[in-house]
């Protein structure tokens, strides 16, 4: 299962999650063909490479022919139709139509007018079409099929939109994030837009404190216009997969428990006797040898057992036991590991 995490800590917009999404993989060639589907005034799409407080980050602006004046409102009924007509595949039809109608019901309650009527702003603006419409095509190109989210912060203080002087979060933001988690923030400034909320609401399947189980592929940073003071304004965008990662972990959980199983053994005999064990296990080998004195006929014994050899030597003994077996053995470990101590071999004496 395909899976990616958007890691919010300085908040969400729709320029840095597309952004965030094709550093992280998704076939920016592919986003900006079918972008061109669109029937809307000329637009490119402008890529670089930026530094957020030591985090490189990939910066994307949709940039407007200057000849041509833009549209800066539109009705939401007028975007759905664009989107429609697009003939976008079904995927990046519903994620568009999704986002696009969690903003327009935000703002179609906070303004007191339905749906159909509502008209918008900022979110009108050729660069939000773009975002939304961007982002969508992103996650079909990285064929996402579970979307987790970490809590959002959304800021504090005040914005200046089209209405005049706003408070922050902007009351549309704040309505499509009712019954998401949010996350705190000391920053008296908008770090989610209603653009990002939209996305977030629309798309996320659950949120995560922390990455979710998964077996990770590639990571991506998308930038923010800002520079904050004391941290990277970046959104982190994790992609892997949930279904490799599950046999993985219950093969080493077995190993774990196989070698717990194997040193709480013990062994109970009613004579004294030496020990060689050989114990081949994944990734490491034990040896271990017990030396204990006995006056006893000689015995040899050869026990099988799943991933063990003993060797049992008994020496002869007249039935004296003089069991130095509590506590008094000394095991020699060797521990050879394939993964990042090649070579290294640890001694435990105890």
């Amino acid at each position: 299962m395909r899976v990616v995490y958007f890691d919010c800590f300085s908040g969400i917009s729709g320029d840095m999650t597309l952004a965030a999404l094709v550093d992280a993989g998704a076939d920016r060639a592919y986003v900006e063909s079918e972008l061109q589907k669109i029937r809307i005034e000329p637009f490119e799409l402008q890529w670089k490479r930026v530094n957020k407080k030591g985090i490189s980050a990939l910066k994307m602006d949709v940039a407007l022919d200057p000849n041509k004046r833009p549209t800066l409102h539109r009705h939401y009924s007028d975007i759905v139709k664009m989107i429609r007509a697009a003939g976008f595949n079904e995927r990046v039809t519903a994620y568009s139509l999704a986002i696009f109608e969690k903003i327009g019901i935000a703002e179609g309650k906070i303004h007191g007018i339905p749906l159909e009527k509502v008209h918008f702003h900022e979110v009108g603006a050729i660069d939000s079409i773009v975002d939304v419409i961007g982002v969508a095509l992103a996650l079909d190109s990285l064929q996402a099929e579970t979307i987790y989210c970490s809590p959002v912060p959304l800021g504090s203080g005040t914005v200046r939109c089209d209405h005049g002087l706003y408070p922050v979060p902007a009351p549309a933001t704040l309505e499509m994030m009712r019954g998401l988690p949010i996350a705190p923030t000391d920053y008296a400034m908008e770090m989610t837009t209603p653009t990002g909320a939209g996305i977030v609401a629309a798309v996320v399947n659950d949120f995560s404190k922390g990455l979710p189980p998964m077996v990770v592929e590639t990571i991506g940073y998308g930038a923010g216009t800002r520079d904050l003071p004391n941290q990277p304004n970046v959104l982190r965008v994790v992609v892997g997969t949930a279904d490799a990662y599950i046999p993985k972990w219950t093969a080493t959980q077995h190993i774990h428990a196989e070698q717990a199983h194997v040193h709480e053994h013990h062994h109970h005999h009613h004579h004294d006797h030496e020990h060689d064990h050989h114990h081949d296990h994944d990734h490491h080998e034990h040896g271990h040898h017990h030396d204990h004195e006995h006056d006893h006929h000689h015995h040899d014994h050869k026990h099988v057992h799943d991933d063990h050899k003993h060797g049992h030597q008994h020496d002869k003994h007249d039935h004296k036991h003089d069991h130095k077996h509590a506590n008094e053995h000394e095991h020699l470990h060797r521990h050879d590991h394939d993964d990042d101590n090649r070579g290294g071999a640890n001694t435990h004496k105890h």
